[in-house]
């Protein structure tokens, strides 16, 4: 579900996936190729974005926040305002990224409150994106609401 906040509307790329089932409100960007899960929700009120390819996972909330290229946030996940997930960086199922938090390019953090595991450069986690860039055009594809 899309939903403008104070008269601003979300901004959406063609390429991008939204499920029917997320909530995204306000000045949100979901860039090419971005997808965003069941029950997600996005709320961002200073024009934060969701770069290309980046993945927020099923029940995960972005409040105010960015995540970069490649960006994945895993399912259930929390990222509070003012906070970079960086390019290629995942956040791990369930943690809490705090205010203000930095996370770096092609890292991994988790925990609560999400602290850095450990590089996940060259890993397989790397390419994340384009498995869920497949996932979600199979989803828009083939996806029926069943009332």
């Amino acid at each position: 579900m899309l939903r403008s906040f104070d008269g601003v509307e979300p901004d959406v790329h063609d390429s991008a996936y939204v499920d029917p089932a997320a909530v995204v409100i306000g000045d949100v960007t979901l860039e090419a190729d971005a997808s965003v899960w069941p029950n997600t929700t996005l709320v961002l009120h200073e024009g934060a974005e969701i770069g290309p390819y980046a993945t927020v996972g099923h029940t995960a909330i972005v409040h105010n926040a960015a995540v970069r290229e490649r960006g994945l946030v895993g399912m259930g996940a929390t990222v509070l305002d003012r906070s970079v997930v960086g390019e290629a960086a995942m956040v791990g199922a369930n943690s809490l990224v705090r205010e203000d938090t930095t996370i770096e390019p092609s890292t991994l953090y988790a925990g609560v409150p999400a602290e850095k595991v450990k590089a996940v450069e060259d890993s397989p986690w790397a390419y994340a994106g384009d498995r869920y860039v497949q996932l979600a055009c199979e989803h828009a594809e083939r996806s029926e609401r069943i009332e």
